[in-house]
Order: C-alpha cells, then sequence, then structure tokens
C-alpha cells in the first residue's frame, strides 16, 4: 500500500478529492497508452491507496476488465478482506451498472467520478442504482471532479480512433505509468 500525502496533506476536502483524481487521471492515461478507451480508477482508504487500475478490456480480452474492477481486485487483495468498509473509489469516468453494482458489493463508503456516461452510467446519467429502494448498503456520490479533463480524454481518444489516427501521447499526460 501506498500512502497517499506523505509529504503535505490537502488544504480542504475539495483539494483533496482533486489531488486523488489526478491519480485517477494518470491510470486513464496509462490505458490510453496500452490503446484501451482511457478509464482509470483509484481505491483509497485513509491515507493509503489500496488500489489503482486502468481499463484493460482489449489486452485481457475481458468485457468485464473495467479501470474500477481492476482497482476492487488489488484493493481486496490489499486489504486481506472481501469487503472495503470506509474505502473511497476515484474513477475518472462515471461508473458504469457492473461496477457500480460491485462497488455496492464492496460496501465503499464514496464513489468520486470525473465526465457522466450518458451511454452506461449506473450512478445517475442511464440509472440511478444508488438509489434504488431495498438497497442495505448506502454510497455517497460526488460527479464531475475533474470532469472536463476526463472528458477531453475520452473525446480525443475517440475523435483519433475515429479518424484513424496514432494515439500517440495522451493529451495533459505525465509518466502515465507512474502515480507515486
Amino acid at each position: 500500500m501506498t500512502l497517499l500525502f506523505p509529504l503535505r496533506q490537502p488544504a480542504s476536502p475539495g483539494e483533496r478529492d482533486q489531488q486523488i483524481m489526478e491519480l485517477a487521471l494518470r491510470q486513464a492515461h496509462a490505458a490510453w497508452q496500452a490503446d484501451e478507451v482511457p478509464v482509470g480508477a483509484v481505491i483509497v482508504r485513509g491515507n493509503q491507496i489500496l488500489g489503482r487500475g486502468a481499463n484493460s478490456v482489449e489486452a485481457l480480452k475481458d468485457a468485464t476488465a473495467h479501470a474500477e474492477m481492476l482497482a476492487l481486485s488489488q484493493a481486496f487483495a490489499a486489504a486481506d478482506e472481501k469487503r472495503l468498509v470506509d474505502a473511497e473509489l476515484f474513477c475518472t469516468l462515471e461508473p458504469c451498472i457492473q461496477c457500480t453494482g460491485a462497488l455496492l458489493h464492496a460496501r465503499v463508503k464514496r464513489i468520486v467520478y470525473g465526465a457522466a456516461d450518458p451511454k452506461f452510467g449506473g450512478i445517475e446519467s442511464l440509472v440511478r442504482l444508488l438509489d434504488l429502494p431495498g438497497l442495505n448498503h448506502r454510497i455517497e456520490a460526488v460527479g464531475g471532479v475533474l470532469a472536463a479533463e476526463s472528458a477531453a480524454l475520452m473525446q480525443e481518444f475517440f475523435r483519433r480512433k475515429r479518424a484513424k489516427l496514432p494515439l500517440e501521447d495522451a493529451p495533459g499526460s505525465t509518466s502515465p505509468g507512474s502515480i507515486e
């Protein structure tokens, strides 16, 4: 496990959210470099990173290998627990229905995401899974953190794909493989 803020604590909760979302954006840049849809996720609890993930659907030939799912698997292993009580997921894109369901099962406390996903979003855009009656767990959700950066990355990725242009470096990327 890696410490989130070894030198200086953020001045406010909003600054903390932005700093952690920047780590998720680095994971999205790593996905871009691997020719994957550029979505990244980081799971934290307290001052520790439990897991991180970059979309790996193409590389793993697995439609479920979303950034959130990979971050969850890594977090379960790091915490040596089957639930991630008090953990928070930071993701560059609104989690889909699959990932939102997995986050409910994992019992995370909070989901913070960047851009909305009108086609598959499971929090607010397509369906509102967290608001279903009868759920035995509630998750706080905050959208829009670094949304412009997250959306721009996705839009540029698909623009280049449609135009059959080389991906080269992702816009705004700096050492995409490293987040430490």
